[in-house]
C-alpha cells in the first residue's frame, strides 16, 4: 500500500514565544506533516507539491528526502518558498502573516495527477490547491481523504464532497447534535467515513451506520499543539490502509497525535530546526 500527499508546503517561522524572541523554523504544511507521519509509519508516501528556489526550499526538499518521502514530484518553482509567521501563547500555535511565495501559481500537471492515481489513497487539505484533481482521482478508483480543517462552511465542503472518502473536520466544541447531523449528511451523501476532531476531547467518527468516539492519549507535557490535526490524519489513515476498524484508526490518530504535541515540530525528528 501507498499514498501520495497533494497540496501545499510551507516553513513556519516563530520571530516570538510567549513574547520572548525565538527564531525557530520548521518545515511543514498539511501534506507534508500527514505525508511524513504516515511515511514514518510505515506507508511508503509521496509528496506532490512546489517549493522554492531559496534556502528555505532546499531545506525542503532534504527534510523530506531525508524522512525517506519520494520526492520526485516536489518541484522547484521560480520564487520564494512559502512562509508562516507564527506566535506561541501557551502550547497553542497563533498564525501571523503568510506569505504564499511559489504556491501562489501552483499548478497540479496530467503528469502529476497520474502519477497520484497510482498510490492507493490520495490526501490533500483545504488550502492545497488540489481539488481540481480530485474528479480525475475519483474515475481512476483513487481512495481520497480531504482535511477541511475548522472551515466547516467553507464551499470547498461541498464542492468536493462527491469525490471525498474520508473527511476530516475540527471543530472548537465536543460532541453535539449539530456535528452529529454534520457527520451523517456527509456520509448519506457518498462519504465512507466522516471525522471530526475536538483537540483535547477526543474525536467522532461516522460510517454511515454507527457513531465512534474516541478519547486522546495521555502525555506528560504538551510542548505544541503544531501537527496535532494532522498526525491523527496520518494515524487514521494508516488504519484504513491497513483495513483497521473505524475505532482502531481513530486510536491510532489519537496515539500519533500525542506523540507529536510532546516536541516543537510537527513531527517527531529533530532534525527541522536549522535552514
Amino acid at each position: 500500500m501507498k499514498a501520495a500527499m497533494i497540496g501545499d508546503n510551507c516553513i513556519d517561522v516563530y520571530v516570538r514565544i510567549n513574547g520572548q524572541e525565538a527564531g525557530r523554523r520548521y518545515p511543514t504544511g498539511n501534506a507534508v506533516d500527514t505525508g511524513v507521519n504516515l511515511q514514518k509509519l510505515g506507508i511508503p508516501t509521496s509528496i506532490i507539491s512546489t517549493t522554492g528556489n531559496d534556502a528555505a526550499g532546499e531545506w525542503m526538499l532534504r527534510s523530506l528526502t531525508e524522512e525517506g518521502l519520494d520526492v520526485s514530484h516536489l518541484k522547484t518553482g521560480s520564487g520564494p518558498t512559502a512562509v508562516t509567521y507564527m506566535d506561541l501563547n501557551g502550547n497553542d500555535r497563533v498564525h501571523g502573516e503568510y506569505v504564499e511565495g511559489v504556491l501562489e501559481h501552483i499548478v497540479f500537471d496530467e503528469e502529476d495527477m497520474a502519477f497520484a492515481a497510482a498510490h492507493d489513497l490520495v490526501h490533500t487539505a483545504l488550502w492545497g490547491k488540489a481539488e481540481a484533481v480530485l474528479p480525475y482521482l475519483r474515475e481512476k478508483g483513487v481512495k481520497i481523504s480531504f482535511d477541511y480543517a475548522d472551515r466547516l462552511d467553507h464551499p470547498l465542503v461541498e464542492s468536493t464532497l462527491p469525490y471525498v472518502d474520508y473527511g476530516f473536520y475540527s471543530y472548537h466544541n465536543s460532541r453535539d447534535a449539530f456535528i452529529e447531523a454534520f457527520l451523517k449528511d456527509k456520509t448519506d451523501r457518498g462519504m465512507k467515513a466522516a471525522v471530526a476532531t475536538f483537540g483535547d476531547k477526543g474525536s467522532l467518527a461516522y460510517d454511515g451506520n454507527t457513531f465512534t468516539e474516541c478519547g486522546v492519549c495521555p502525555v506528560k507535557t504538551v510542548v505544541n499543539t503544531v501537527g496535532a490535526g494532522d498526525s491523527y490524519i496520518s494515524g487514521f489513515l494508516y488504519g484504513i490502509l491497513n483495513g483497521y476498524g473505524i475505532k482502531e484508526c481513530m486510536e491510532m490518530g489519537a496515539k500519533v497525535s500525542s506523540e507529536v504535541i510532546q516536541v516543537f515540530e510537527p513531527w517527531v525528528s529533530g532534525k527541522q530546526g536549522e535552514l
